[in-house]
């Protein structure tokens, strides 16, 4: 595979054969360590699809995924493209919320213990139920699913005046179509609005260590030594399924649509013209499901403000919490993008990847627009997390696109066996970090071994002008897995 260097951690692998554009990666590593990294040829992949622009991207935290590499960016005719549900992923819309306290964390130093375990439970994780809202019902579900995070508002889930504003996309997607979805999908979720799913996800109360840009950081709220609290979870089983249902229609039907179709190069790179009615029925129900997901997140943090005030025995007066901001890191949108220096209507995948616009635009929040929008970035439950904000450069070098997290470095497998003999509760435990979860397992697959450095995926991206850096925030509760408490 040729590979050449462009500038600063950017690497572009030039457009061959069937490729409709080249291939570019940010990156930190070596050409030679580059070649061996199975999921470019993934992003090689990418670069085949049908009216894609410019050139299929990949984040440093990039990795092997399904089709489209865990990283990656695409931005695609909106009018003539291809859309693929691999560019988004089984977990449509997981993202990441982060909510700001007036406390400090040196003020509750020695109730975090009793805090992690009230998130806990409050909020179900793993395969559960929720136990804050009943079973839905059809119709209430459809408003979920057009709604997005105003149903969860509306019914009384907030923390604050501005919550749908700091939310990517208002917390809602408006071509949303609930009846796109399969029953099975829409029995998937009836009962887990509120609840947080396994693997990676997880809700972790965090302390600002670090604060490195001042004024951006006051226009956020974040000051050193806050109390904080972010949650990293999706659209549960009705997601997965609306991404199994698509692929299941996709796989049988892409001959029909035309050579350009049929030379695609991985049968998990399965997708649709977006005007065609599998490509429609797909948006309709990706849209849906990643409303979900929004109002998924809402609900919890109005449950994680209450198990916070509730243990403390404050009010909300106290607390003052409020949300920072909601972004996505696993979704399709149509977004206006300068391309060759015109105005273009693209749809953008992002599958591990997380909107990182600059001040100016339109599209942010007002009190934001000043300063650019908050990129969150975790990290492993063991070190740390950053809050960056998206550079002018981001907007035409990145489609707007920065980061979503370390990456894995380790399969899960590969996790589990590493981990075995030790008691990664304890390693946790002896640099201050409380953390329940479901049994050793579930740690040993999240153990920051498992995981790249965050801090060095952030520094190839705030070296090559695509985001700078806000503050750093390190974990000191963490809830992740479900089933029994186990204090760990």
């Amino acid at each position: 595979m040729q590979i050449k260097e462009l500038g600063r951690h950017l690497f572009e692998i030039p457009r061959a054969g069937n490729m409709r554009v080249p291939a570019r990666v940010y990156t930190h590593v070596s050409v030679p360590t580059l070649q061996a990294e199975a999921a470019l040829e993934q992003l090689v992949g990418v670069a085949h699809l049908p009216g894609i622009r410019q050139y299929s991207l990949a984040m440093p935290d990039i990795h092997w995924g399904y089709g489209f590499p865990i990283g990656g960016v695409a931005a695609v005719d909106a009018d003539d493209g291809a859309i693929s549900p691999g560019g988004v992923g089984y977990d449509i819309n997981c993202g990441v919320r982060l909510i700001a306290t007036e406390l400090r964390h040196a003020e509750v130093q020695d109730r975090v213990r009793d805090l992690t375990t009230a998130i806990f439970r409050e909020v179900p994780a793993g395969v559960g139920a929720s136990r804050a809202i009943p079973r839905l019902s059809d119709k209430e579900l459809k408003k979920v699913l057009r709604d997005g995070a105003a149903w969860a508002v509306a019914e009384g889930y907030r923390i604050g005046s501005d919550d749908l504003d700091h939310c990517e996309e208002g917390g809602r997607l408006t071509h949303a179509d609930p009846e796109a979805l399969s029953e099975v999908a829409l029995d998937r979720g009836r009962d887990q609005l509120g609840t947080l799913g396994s693997g990676n996800h997880f809700i972790e109360l965090d302390v600002v260590d670090q604060i490195f840009d001042a004024d951006t950081a006051r226009a956020f709220g974040l000051f050193a030594g806050q109390l904080v609290v972010q949650i990293h979870s999706g659209s549960r089983g009705l997601g997965h399924q609306v991404c199994d249902d698509a692929l299941t229609t996709l796989a049988s039907n892409m001959g029909r649509f035309g050579a350009d179709y049929a030379r695609v190069p991985d049968p998990q790179l399965a997708c649709a013209p977006v005007t065609s009615a599998e490509g429609r029925q797909y948006l309709g129900a990706m849209q849906a499901a990643a409303n979900f997901a929004f109002a998924n997140r809402q609900v919890m943090a109005a449950l994680v403000v209450r198990a916070l005030e509730q243990t403390l025995a404050v009010g909300p007066a106290d607390l003052k919490a409020r949300l920072v901001y909601d972004v996505c890191h696993n979704i399709a949108k149509r977004e206006e993008h300068l391309i060759d220096g015109a105005p273009c209507q693209v749809l953008i995948h992002r599958k591990g990847a997380t909107r990182a616009f600059a001040k100016g635009d339109r599209r942010l929040p007002p009190a934001y627009r000043h300063v650019g929008q908050p990129v969150l970035v975790p990290g492993d439950m063991g070190r740390y997390s950053f809050v960056l904000v998206g550079r002018s450069e981001a907007m035409t070098a990145t489609f707007g696109s920065a980061c979503h997290g370390a990456g894995r470095q380790l399969s899960r497998h590969q996790a589990i066996k590493q981990g075995r003999g030790r008691r990664i509760d304890r390693e946790l435990a002896a640099q201050g970090i409380t953390v329940m979860a479901r049994g050793k397992h579930s740690l040993a697959e999240e153990m920051s071994d498992a995981y790249k450095d965050v801090a060095e995926v952030v520094q190839v991206l705030t070296e090559a002008g695509i985001v700078d850096r806000v503050a750093r925030l390190r974990p000191v509760g963490v809830t992740k897995g479900s089933g029994a408490l186990h204090l760990l």
